[in-house]
């Protein structure tokens, strides 16, 4: 057999999402936040007054997990659901003071991770690489 499971594109894309997940979980330890709620916070800042479901959407995340990382979010104070208006059942989610402010600690951390990870790499190389995992989600 003349396949190596080192060049499947799936593979690839497993492990560099592991590893940079973990460099990312690593930096964020220090401020008590995981990568998948830093997810969700940085959503909640950039679409102030969303509902749970619509955030489970942008995150790509069933509706149970997502409610457990907005119940932790709000227990540390970062996040806090308001009654809709329009829904009484739907709970809207707004970013706290707090959870602003640490969005704008973070935000540069994984902006520095991003940076790295595309060091020595020539910017049309790097634009050609977005490009094709943008077909590649496209088509999954």
């Amino acid at each position: 057999m003349d396949y190596s499971l080192e060049q499947s594109v799936g593979f690839m894309l497993g492990l560099t999402h592991r590893k940079t997940s973990a460099l990312l979980a690593a930096q964020f330890k220090p401020y008590d936040i995981t990568t998948e709620q830093f997810s969700v916070l940085f959503n909640v800042v950039r679409k102030e007054g969303v509902n749970q479901k619509e955030m489970a959407g942008f995150v790509f995340k069933d509706q149970p997990t997502t409610a457990r990382i907005i119940d932790l979010l709000e227990k540390k104070g970062w996040v806090e659901r308001r009654t809709s208006d329009q829904d009484r059942r739907a709970y809207l989610l707004y970013p706290t003071k707090d959870g602003k402010a640490l969005i704008d600690v973070l935000v540069p951390i994984e902006r520095e991770m991003n940076k790295k990870l595309a060091e020595g790499i020539p910017e049309d190389q790097m634009e050609a690489f977005k490009h094709t995992l943008s077909l590649i989600n496209h088509n999954l």
